[in-house]
């Protein structure tokens, strides 16, 4: 068999094409498949957030013996946040359109090279 018939059988050879098309794929589908995940994580916090913080911001209107003071309604906005650990910080004050209560965390994505911070802040009145 010369090399010439050699080459040409190895050209139509298909063998462990598909092993090589997995390969290429891959890591971009594990990629997608954590990006998707993280990026899910980060808007239920963002939402948990918003949710926390209209909540109390209502109760300091509405639910007067249960948000008596400032301190009472920070404390009852961060039982209200169901979210991911990102250690929220919650103010209440009454000042501005009536009840008004913020809060501010920082998200931390791990993306491989260096570790993301996203900041994530709300901020809600109920007069």
């Amino acid at each position: 068999m010369t090399a010439s018939r050699k080459m040409a059988g190895m050209a139509r050879d298909d063998r462990g094409a598909t092993a090589v098309e997995f390969a290429l794929v891959l890591p971009a589908f594990i990629l997608m498949i954590l990006g998707g995940m993280a990026t899910a994580t980060l808007g239920f916090a963002a939402s948990s957030l918003h949710f926390a913080v209209e909540d109390a911001a209502r109760c300091a209107a509405v639910k007067t013996t249960v948000c008596t003071n400032a301190a009472a309604t920070q404390t009852y906005a961060a039982a209200r946040y169901q979210g991911p650990a990102i250690s929220p910080v919650f103010t209440a004050t009454t000042a501005g359109c009536g009840h008004t209560v913020s809060a501010t965390g920082v998200f931390s994505v791990n993306v491989i090279p260096q570790l993301l911070n996203v900041p994530l802040s709300a901020t809600a009145c109920y007069p």
